[in-house]
């Protein structure tokens, strides 16, 4: 850890043109006064510990954030300011107005600023009652505004003024040193005046590899902190939090803390503290169903091994890819959330025209309001997996001396077996390697043994293998060798529900002659199936 920071040339420059601003309002006189500015709490923090950063939080010690943003909006319109700075050096202004519900009780305001993603906010304090979750909100000074904060690591300033880093708790530098995430205040009453810092703290933990302080950890565990972190914060919050957690790489970490060691540990403090019926639950369930979580550790243990292990071996390179495409590894990460929810029983939705739910996307759509992509990936995943299993398992056998061997079911040709294959990678669809890893997990999760475990994973590699020697791993992308304009034209007949009939057959016959490329024999194909496929004449 650094001593001290040291500014980039840009950093120093924006220092420079908020100092020029806060001069600038002493200037206008009335009620404007110079405010002392400070870089305040992620932005310090990385920077002693060398680490980049570009979002900045600049607290303001006399005034709103959306003041100070109008007199940024003025200052730089003058000539002397022109003269100093280059062109469009700010850019646009947003103004937020107060907002209890979503944690903004006074004024700020966001704009980028030399690359920089700056959000300007006034020193603050906050009291809290029993009877309402929102705090009263306040002008503060530097030591209330930092023990206001959620971990001591965090309530660090510098000092636009002196260039000085200050510790108003007086633990943060100590703290970092130590690699210790602590609250400034007494942790129960911290997280019960705001349980999100529960994950915050987890976050942060996992992310700097830090150790949580055993007494914040016991409040963690209190029962009137989960049912508060349960019911009280709003689950756009969770989400924010715990999609960190597992999320993209930001240009100050490294790959390998987000491949495996980072969101592994967020996982499994949140297993640790017994927090996941806290998290990936549906709170608005009146019923309060909660879901066995004793197996989780092997899902996401499991994972971890298979990242830390490299890209050798097919589960690793076919279902995760390469590290420089992290999306498949982002989504196994959120699929492991829910690998507890796997054998849980579909919910029927009061509409019968609706398709029943998994519980597993309903926690992820109420839990930690999943985007429609990521619910989707959920559902998928879950409604799949049973026929997953049954098609791997097609392939792969345990013989007597527990080895795996690959054969194909009696009596099955080989172009029959690869129609079956390809036909069922097909119906998961683009993102059947998720589906499977989630299938993965979940029969890790529900052995025994290592040795079972290690059964469950050869398997899975033997028909990986085998689905790449019969060249079916993109058979997603695969289209019909003859359009259907073509279609159409061939047999003389408008189009209609028939030609989607027609291209599904060609598909078909494609996945059993995959040496073929003429369309004469797919168009065979279709004629020969005219009567069984209803084909008009």
């Amino acid at each position: 850890m650094r001593n001290g920071i040291k500014l980039t040339e840009q950093e120093a420059t924006l220092r420079q043109l908020l100092l020029d601003v806060s001069s600038y309002s002493a200037t206008l006189g009335g009620h404007h006064q110079k405010p002392e500015l400070r870089f305040a709490g992620g932005w310090v923090r990385d920077k002693l510990l060398g680490l980049l950063s570009n979002d900045i939080d600049v607290a303001i010690s006399s005034m709103t954030g959306s003041e100070f943003g109008s007199l940024m909006k003025q200052y730089v319109e003058l000539p002397e300011a022109r003269d100093k700075y280059e062109n469009d050096v700010l850019g646009r202004l947003a103004k937020i107005e107060a907002n209890p519900e979503k944690s903004k009780h006074l004024e700020t305001a966001t704009t980028k600023v030399l690359g920089f993603d700056i959000d300007l906010v006034n020193l603050r304090k906050e009291t809290y009652t029993d009877i309402s979750r929102n705090p009263t909100v306040e002008f503060g000074t530097p030591e209330e505004d930092a023990l206001r904060r959620d971990s001591t690591i965090n309530a660090l300033f510098y000092n636009l003024q002196t260039s000085e880093v200050e510790d108003f708790t007086g633990r943060g530098f100590q703290d970092l040193q130590r690699k210790v995430i602590k609250t400034p205040l007494a942790p129960l009453q911290t997280f019960k005046d705001d349980p999100l810092r529960v994950l915050r703290s987890i976050r942060f933990a996992s992310r700097l590899m830090y150790e949580i302080a055993p007494e914040d950890e016991m409040a963690m565990r209190d029962g009137t902190i989960k049912a508060a972190l349960r019911l009280k914060i709003t689950r756009e919050r969770v989400r924010v939090e715990i999609l960190k957690m597992l999320g993209w790489p930001e240009p100050h970490q490294s790959p390998s803390l987000l491949e495996a060691s980072g969101p592994h540990r967020a996982l499994s403090l949140i297993d640790r503290l017994d927090l996941y019926n806290e998290v990936f639950t549906d709170p608005t369930d009146a019923d309060c169903k909660l879901v066995d979580t004793t197996k989780w550790h092997r899902a996401y243990n499991q994972l971890r091994d298979m990242v830390k292990a490299g890209s050798e071996g097919p589960i690793r390179s076919i279902l995760l890819g390469s590290p420089e495409s992290p999306e498949a590894l982002y989504h196994a990460w959120l699929l492991t959330c829910f690998v507890p929810w796997a054998r849980e029983p579909l919910t029927f939705p009061q509409k019968s025209s609706k398709r029943p739910m998994t519980a597993a996307s309903l926690a992820a759509r109420e839990g930690i309001k999943a985007e429609n992509k990521i619910y989707r990936l959920v559902d998928d995943a879950v409604s799949h997996l049973q026929d997953i299993i049954e098609k791997k398992n097609a392939i792969s056998r345990e013989d007597q001396t527990t080895k795996l061997t690959i054969k194909r079911k009696q009596g099955a040709s080989a172009e029959l077996h690869r129609e079956m294959q390809g036909l069922a990678i097909r119906k998961w669809g683009a993102n059947w390697r998720s589906s499977v890893m989630y299938a993965l997990l979940t029969e890790v999760a529900e052995t025994k043994t290592e040795t079972d475990a290690q059964v469950v994973l050869d398997g899975y590699s033997s028909w990986l293998l085998h689905l790449s020697s019969l060249n079916l791993l993109d058979v997603d992308q695969l289209e019909p060798i003859v359009k259907g304009d073509a279609l159409m034209k061939a047999f003389n007949s408008k189009g209609g529900k028939w030609v989607s009939v027609a291209l599904g057959c060609m598909i078909e016959w494609q996945l059993r002659n995959p040496d073929r490329t003429d369309a004469a024999g797919a168009i065979a194909e279709v004629v020969r199936r005219k009567e069984e496929l209803n084909i008009p004449p």
